[in-house]
């Protein structure tokens, strides 16, 4: 489709080579690589046994709800919009209610309580919020 208001300029490829891959916005170091490979290998590793957890252990609309917005990153209102349901649901399918001071429900408590309960760890301990650094900066801060 063809946009008036915008200009496309022609560049040849000796021109682009003038500027260092550093000053892309694309750039990766290589201990970026190494860290996103990790990242990738490890959600590779940890994907078969969430998705079995998602089959076996939420009701259908709780298992549709997690994949429209944790797979297909649709937003809350994108998912209520695909399923018929309003945006108050999703959220609900997602993470529970808070009923007479307690929580109940949500796909993502019964996931975390899955995932613990058959030793999954899900987050690397460097981004934990439960690091000893991590409390050590609290205390610092606070």
């Amino acid at each position: 489709m063809y946009n008036p208001e915008f200009w496309e300029i022609r560049l040849e490829q000796i021109d682009l080579e003038q500027f260092p891959n550093e000053a892309n916005i694309w750039y990766e170091t290589g201990e970026d690589r190494v860290h996103r490979y990790q990242r990738e290998d490890r959600v590779d590793e940890l994907a078969d046994s969430v998705y079995d957890f998602l089959s076996q252990y939420l009701t259908q609309k709780q298992c549709e709800v997690v994949v429209l917005y944790f797979i297909y990153q649709k937003t809350q209102q994108e998912a209520a919009d695909i399923l018929g349901i309003s945006r108050r649901v999703v959220s609900q399918h997602l993470f529970g209610i808070c009923r007479e001071g307690k929580h109940i429900g949500g796909a993502v408590n019964k996931l975390r309580k899955l995932c613990a309960r058959h030793g999954i760890d899900f987050q690397p301990a460097e981004q934990t919020f439960e690091t000893q650094e991590f409390r050590d900066r609290l205390a610092i801060s606070a």
